[in-house]
């Protein structure tokens, strides 16, 4: 199998991650500065594991430019990785 399927069900993985953690921010009560600093330690959280998630879905599309096929062990293994990219949101709450 080419490269091609693994990197959009990475693609579509990492985009679902983000759309959930974004779901996960609340728009402030009031329109006040106030009302959005404390939000700030929120967003903080969701900047942080948004950047993280940005390193870990760059990296794996930098390694599979120079592969052209994919085995079995790796489709696994590329599994393994959407797992763990879940828990960042929960990681960094």
């Amino acid at each position: 199998m080419g490269t091609n399927r693994l990197e959009a069900f990475s693609d579509g993985v990492v985009a679902i991650l983000i759309t959930i953690m974004v779901l996960g921010l609340a728009a402030p009560a009031t329109g006040d500065l106030a009302a959005l600093r404390a939000l700030l330690p929120h967003f903080l959280g969701y900047a942080l594991s948004f950047l993280l998630l940005g390193f870990y879905w760059n990296n794996p599309h930098r390694l599979f430019q120079a592969v052209q096929v994919v085995a079995g062990r790796v489709l696994w293994a590329n599994l393994h990785l959407p797992f763990w990219l879940s828990l960042i949101s929960f990681g960094t709450g």
